[in-house]
């Protein structure tokens, strides 16, 4: 008889151990081993939840190389069936090697599971003595757990599931993530303090009203917003490093549809209009997308959504300030262009406006579509296509945590027919959908590669621009790291950007290198590139007169009649209001378990060399860290969501 020592883990979390019977067959070239009961002294606490237990597996002769495993387990009599969460199982053969079989996924049920080998090169070995343990086995029952199914026409596709529960078990919220999210999300009215508003459908009486619902739940960054809002150098600041820095871009010529001339600005200086954008001066933002866009109904009142455009200045000591606003698309007499020279509540209410549409722009297709979606996508393919062994499905796994769970969530809680989003937004509801459509239209390869988006939109060389500093560190530091550890990628380019050749997505690769920047641009994206957009919500949203999630007046269509009246009834009503901060709220709160860009809880890399590179790549991002620590004291509003440190490793929330 010759012996093989398991050795199997379960992971730490709550509810994670079982105390059902465990059982192992292990797998190799030259055989199988017996299913054998593993039964140790500890009894049912072999299993409970951190532990680590060793057993004994006996067979006649060697069974060769080690391929796979199976495991099930069996509930007791009297004994109801309960989950397990073992995270991996180690296993040393009579001949002195060791095979390590991660798993990192809950076991529910009595059936058999089988995992393979973990150590990468394996899986490019013949494997013709798997027969029924094929890769193509393993793949086609993924296929099966993890569907494609259509969400709206016209957006990207999205798992198919009957709602959060219906999903795989390892891809669910942790007790931990489920018991914290469903607590913040049914109790976050009241955590701000607005329980008593959420039903009031009156217009705010005065600026003092707002602050004293506002002072409820406050953060540093908030606080500057509220003392800050109306300042001309904060406006443009916020296109930079507020939650939208995705729109501006640098202008050499002046859009047709926005007519601004020399005589109407005033730049700093002795300069001309022309001579300020051929010195790479003059910035663009453009909201065409939300032009014509059917707005919600809220209240029983008409909601108003405008497209601006907006002209800015870096001045010479380097602030970036708006210079001139039109708040529709198409020049008319009755859509002036609004500029700091105007009146303060001419002025004021057109960036209002400018601001409200950024809040729906940023949420529909920066944070929702660019993130959240196509994050989604990423996941599903991954998930579907590729074995658990390969290298680049442990590279990319630990970025899809929460990711189905979360979007399952939103499409049920914010996004519905009933979802917050959906009744309390401007573009809530037949708008929605359709700025969804327009988005993922206009999305393309280099708009996620934030190297080449930086480029494409001019602004390599704008001061203070720390999403920018920040982000393009971070992917550097993602794609050198993972040069070295680097597949079927056809389901992400049919399913999340729906065949459009336009968009430049890779449909395969011809080289590793261009692996390395696809697999770069995946864990950007649902890492650094998620948190630059969501986790600053409630500091830049909390304070509404900043970010409105609507408006109920329209723009004026003549100067000389706003006044701070008439901004007030053109904001959201109280209930809009307070719903608005409570949903920021819940985005923008860090789950207890959150696991940061470059940790790896789960070991799915046993092989030296990555783990060498792993603990580079966590190195430099603490070299990042400090940077951006030093650099933000010297800042009266800190750029944090692009610390390493605050950036989570997956769409998590």
């Amino acid at each position: 008889m010759v012996k093989y020592i398991v050795t199997v883990a379960t992971t730490d979390l709550a509810t994670a151990g079982t105390v059902n019977n465990v059982h192992i067959k292990l797998v190799g070239t030259d055989g199988e081993s017996e299913r054998t009961w593993l039964i140790s002294l500890k009894g049912a606490l072999s299993f409970r939840n951190g532990s680590v237990a060793s057993f004994t597996v006996s067979c006649p002769v060697s069974i060769g190389k080690l391929v796979l495993i199976e495991i099930d387990k069996q509930p007791l009599p009297l004994f109801r069936e309960d989950s397990w969460f073992p995270a991996k199982v180690e296993v040393k053969s009579p001949e002195g090697d060791t095979y390590n079989f991660p798993i990192y996924r809950w076991i529910t049920d009595n059936e058999v599971h089988r995992f393979r080998e973990g150590t990468a090169l394996r899986i490019f070995e013949d494997n013709h003595h798997l027969g029924k343990y094929s890769r193509e086995q393993e793949l086609k029952q993924r296929g099966e757990d993890y569907r494609w199914d259509v969400y709206v026409e016209g957006i990207p596709h999205c798992m198919k599931s009957r709602g959060p529960l219906d999903l795989p078990c390892e891809v669910q919220f942790s007790f931990t993530k489920t018991t914290e999210f469903l607590f913040t999300a049914s109790t976050g009215l009241v955590e701000l303090g607005l329980k008593g508003l959420s039903g009031s459908k009156e217009n705010w009486p005065n600026i003092d009203a707002i602050d004293r619902v506002f002072c409820c739940k406050r953060t540093d960054i908030s606080d500057y917003v509220q003392e800050h809002w109306k300042e001309d150098a904060f406006f443009g600041y916020q296109f930079l490093n507020g939650v939208n820095p995705m729109l501006i871009q640098r202008c050499s010529v002046l859009p047709k549809n926005f007519p601004v001339s020399d005589d109407m600005v005033f730049l700093r200086g002795p300069h001309s209009l022309a001579d300020e954008m051929k010195k790479g001066n003059i910035f663009l933002c453009d909201y065409k997308r939300l032009d014509g866009l059917k707005t919600n109904i809220i209240n029983g009142k008409k909601q108003y959504l405008m497209a601006p455009l907006v002209l800015l200045h870096k001045t010479p000591d380097d602030d970036l300030m708006p210079i001139a606003i039109q708040l529709k698309q198409t020049p008319a007499d009755d859509n002036p262009i609004f500029f700091p020279t105007d009146s303060e509540y001419d002025w004021l209410t057109a960036k209002i406006f400018v601001r409200s549409a950024d809040f729906n722009e940023h949420q529909l297709n920066v944070h929702l579509l660019h993130t959240h979606l196509l994050a989604e996508v990423f996941a599903v393919s991954l998930l579907r296509n590729v074995p658990m062994v390969h290298p680049l499905y442990k590279l990319l796994v630990p970025h899809t945590r929460y990711t189905l769970q979360i979007n399952n969530l939103a499409r049920g809680f914010l996004i519905s027919e009933i979802g917050v989003f959906t009744q309390f937004a401007a573009s809530g509801g037949e708008g929605m959908k359709t700025l969804l459509k327009r988005s993922l239209s206009s999305v393309t390869y280099r708009s996620l590669c934030i190297p080449d988006d930086i480029a494409d939109r001019g602004l390599e060389h704008v001061p203070k621009f720390y999403y920018r500093d920040d982000g393009l560190k971070l992917w550097d530091i993602i794609h050198s790291s993972h040069q070295r550890k680097c597949c079927k990628i056809s389901d992400i380019f049919e399913h999340g950007f729906l065949s459009q050749a336009g968009t430049g997505i890779p449909e395969s690769f011809t080289t590793v290198a261009e692996l390395v920047k696809f697999a770069t641009m995946v864990i950007f994206t649902c890492s650094g590139q998620h948190s630059a957009v969501n986790t600053g919500q409630y500091d830049y949203g909390g304070w509404m007169p900043n970010t409105p999630i609507s408006l109920q007046r329209p723009p004026p269509t003549t100067k000389g009649t706003t006044s701070e009246a008439t901004m007030l009834q053109t904001f959201p009503d109280v209930n809009t209001t307070v719903q608005g901060m409570s949903t920021v709220w819940l985005l923008s709160r860090q789950s207890t378990d959150f696991v940061p860009v470059g940790q790896y809880p789960e070991e799915h890399f046993r092989e030296k060399i990555p783990c060498k590179l792993m603990e580079d790549f966590q190195g430099e991002l603490q070299v990042l860290s400090a940077v951006i620590n030093v650099r933000n004291k010297s800042l009266a509003a800190p750029y944090t969501y692009l610390d390493p440190k605050v950036v989570e490793n997956s769409v998590g929330i």
